[in-house]
């Protein structure tokens, strides 16, 4: 294993098993997601015996984008190659290696940035690489560092990413940077913006808007650029892992619903850095403390059923009226819902979006995902249960 990641080798993340299972399937394998996510560590550890590469040295991604078949050559038994999206042009040249064999598992891919790799991988590779997301630490994984009588609000600050509970950074002087390495590396890559002072406004007005319905319009006024330019950021935001758009489900039990999707980022730690929530107890007293834990546990039922390679669908439900369930998991047909609150006391008003979706539906089963203590099962079916206890709908 490369020296680099023995410090982090004691780290099992569950979704290396899939990430195992993935390389047995396809010829060539593609690890993504946000950066700082753990993908090196992950290939690292599970393709141990592979040669590793990274192309965010400059003379590695140099070699590989003016002499592709020079940099190729060295790697007869495959490698992992990190960060390969910084080299567009060996994709097509790794595309005639996979067609010239037969071993499952060959190269390893990894990247941050969503786009360019599926993109190129789209044009190139289709039906040779397999393409596994992965997100930062769930709540199991956070528990491997021993944090488990850290309360709710103190994990929602810290935020998932490894390397705060790896070497104990403090959040409020890690975030800002990865937020400044963020816009001045990875979305120049993706697009050239040249006002990344303007991107940042962008940046931080998404954050105010934290499980809320996104009006894009409202958005681009707001940040003082067009709605052409809105859309283009947003889905930079979107390929490179910082923002998560969950759409509305639209089958209607004859009400009008709306169709606008509701906009979470994948760390909650990151979304209070933008909100400019630099301790704990700012984040107790926050008018956005609903809506961060909303985001928290919606995430980590994203990161689990993703590690688990899940292929469910994920909604919400809400009509014109203002009734809402924040999570509907799409099963292959059935639709299981959950309603997250944070409060840590039990009441039948917690219930009543809840109940009253089952009722339209004709669903029979349901969870309230809460953090407070009681857990039962209710005579119509509703689970209530403890985030930390729950299934998320697995």
């Amino acid at each position: 294993m490369n020296a680099k990641f023995v410090y982090m080798s004691f780290i099992h993340r569950d979704i290396e098993p899939l990430v195992l299972t993935y390389s047995r399937q396809f010829r060539a394998l593609a690890v993504v997601g946000p950066r700082q996510s753990g993908k090196s560590t992950v290939v690292c550890q599970v393709f141990a015996g592979k040669p590793y590469v990274s192309l965010e040295n400059s003379d590695e991604c140099l070699l590989a984008e003016t002499d592709p078949w020079a940099f190729l050559a060295r790697f007869t038994h495959g490698a992992v190659i990190d960060e390969a999206q910084r080299a567009p042009l060996l994709f097509s040249y790794l595309q005639q290696v996979l067609d010239e064999t037969s071993e499952d598992g060959l190269f390893v891919l990894t990247g941050s940035n969503n786009f360019l790799l599926q993109e190129n991988i789209s044009q190139t590779l289709a039906g040779r690489i397999g393409y596994v997301d992965l997100y930062p630490l769930c709540y199991y994984e956070i528990c491997h560092f021993g944090r488990t009588a850290w309360d709710t609000g103190e994990l929602i600050f810290r935020g998932c990413y490894p390397e705060l509970y790896q070497k104990n950074r403090e959040p409020g002087i890690w975030y800002p940077s990865y937020i400044r390495t963020y816009v001045e590396r990875d979305v120049k890559l993706i697009r050239n913006i040249e006002n990344t002072l303007l991107f940042n406004r962008f940046l931080k007005l998404c954050a105010g808007r934290i499980a809320q319905q996104l009006n894009i319009s409202t958005l681009a006024l707001e940040t003082g650029i067009d709605m052409r330019t809105a859309n283009a950021w947003l889905s930079v935001l979107q390929s490179s892992y910082i923002v998560y758009l969950l759409p509305p489900h639209h089958k209607n039990f004859n009400k009008r619903l709306v169709k606008t999707p509701k906009l979470y980022f994948t760390d909650t730690g990151l979304a209070c850095a933008l909100l400019g929530i630099r301790q704990q107890t700012e984040m107790e007293v926050s008018h956005f403390r609903g809506a961060l834990f909303e985001n928290y546990i919606l995430m980590e039922c994203l990161k689990r059923h993703s590690n688990a390679g899940s292929q469910a669908g994920f909604y919400y439900w809400r009509d014109s009226n203002g009734l809402e369930v924040d999570l509907l998991i799409d099963k292959g047909g059935s639709l299981y819902p959950i309603e997250i609150k944070m409060a840590q006391t039990y009441t039948e008003e917690l219930m009543k979006p809840l109940a009253r979706w089952m009722h339209l539906s004709g669903t029979t089963i349901g969870s309230l995902y809460y953090d407070g203590r009681q857990q039962f099962l209710k005579s119509n079916g509703i689970e209530v249960v403890n985030w930390r206890e729950a299934g998320f709908a697995l």
